[in-house]
């Protein structure tokens, strides 16, 4: 049996975010830029995102945010809605499949109100865990990124990518393709994150399934060769991957177009390729607690997160793509247009989840 080692810990973290937001560690050399501090900043962008006025509309009372975001993202968006509103945000933060795991758990006495972030695919795995609701930014959001039932919104659009450290990486080497990885000269120096943990790294492996042959086992063929390229190491979190390549602890990885950007605005000494085959550029979504408490501010929140402003801060701070129709494009950056995409089945992943990620594990543990 193959050994395994799960690197890293993945915890739960609560936080209770009042008035000012926490920014992010940037005192390591080569990180990504400061943003989280820029983007908490009442300059960088005016108030009322997602409303319908500039004038601040109180409520009242808490809503309980349960997010696989990074804080850089969570922090300044919590910290206006707070502004904004005046409704205290509870943010609960952890991987996108303990954090669904805990929806379930908590069935019958729901503690949380706002699923925010986690590619779509996963939440609708756990439609039975959510209730639908249409925002009132539904009409300025791309068709292309809704969902048909209102389970959930859309919140930015996140092609997957795979990111190289350049001082340890040459231009000629460089990986172009999914079937690149598969290289013995890249065994043990790949970062990949669990699926099992990760929406993002599930994204990734139902990707390859895709570009290979989802229906006729080529594709889990190639999975299987992927895994043994591993050798062992399978991260414990989608913020593992992006960090270990610029750290050099790993060559290449896996990860998200916005995270590996981020780290070459910073300065790190990183690049991004976008696979020959295809890739797939998915949005990543935000849904209400079935049951939830806290019904209106849950409302308002999604709103808030799907307005304008809150999406133009996202594409200039942190480059990630909008779903708003009157989104421009990110400058220096392919159009969605231009990059090469797998027939990516949506139905099928969502469907099929739990199958893919308990097969996936077999082939790591060494039982197929």
């Amino acid at each position: 049996m193959r050994s395994f080692k799960i690197m890293g810990v993945s915890m739960v973290v609560t936080m209770s975010l009042m008035v000012t937001a926490c920014g992010a560690d940037t005192s390591k050399s080569g990180t990504p830029t400061d943003n989280a501090k820029a983007a908490a900043s009442p300059s960088a962008e005016p108030k009322a995102a997602g409303a319908a006025s500039s004038e601040p509309v109180k409520l009242s009372g808490k809503v309980v945010v349960y997010s696989p975001n990074t804080a850089d993202i969570n922090n300044p968006i919590v910290k206006e809605f707070q502004d904004f509103t005046g409704v205290q945000v509870e943010l609960i933060s952890g991987g996108t499949g303990e954090l669904l795991k805990r929806v379930e758990a908590e069935k019958a006495n729901p503690l949380g109100d706002v699923f925010f972030g986690g590619d779509t695919a996963s939440l609708k795995s756990y439609a039975g865990y959510f209730q639908a609701y249409e925002t009132k930014e539904k009409s300025n959001l791309s068709s292309a990124y809704l969902s048909a039932d209102n389970l959930y919104t859309p919140f930015t659009v996140l092609p997957m990518v795979i990111m190289y450290n350049k001082d340890l990486v040459t231009e000629a080497d460089k990986p172009k393709s999914w079937n690149d990885l598969l290289d013995a000269k890249w065994k043990g120096k790949m970062a990949f994150a669990d699926p099992a943990k990760s929406s993002s790294s599930f994204t990734q492996l139902a990707t390859m399934l895709t570009a290979f042959g989802k229906d006729n086992n080529q594709g889990w063929d190639y999975v299987k060769k992927f895994v043994k390229n591993l050798d062992g190491k399978l991260l414990s979190s989608s913020g593992l991957v992006y960090k270990g390549v610029g750290d050099k602890e790993f060559a290449i990885g896996v990860t998200l177009e916005e995270a590996a950007l981020r780290y070459v605005e910073g300065g790190a000494p990183v690049g991004i390729v976008y696979p020959s085959e295809g890739t797939v550029a998915t949005p990543d979504g935000m849904a209400i607690i079935k049951g939830s408490k806290n019904q209106a501010n849950a409302q308002a929140f999604i709103d808030f997160a799907a307005g304008k402003s809150v999406q133009n801060l996202l594409q200039k701070e942190f480059l990630r793509r909008s779903v708003r129709k009157d989104a421009s494009n990110i400058q220096g950056l392919p159009t969605l247009d231009a990059i090469k995409k797998v027939d990516y089945d949506y139905d099928w992943v969502s469907q099929n989840k739990k199958t893919i990620s308990d097969r996936f594990m077999k082939i790591v543990t060494g039982q197929e």
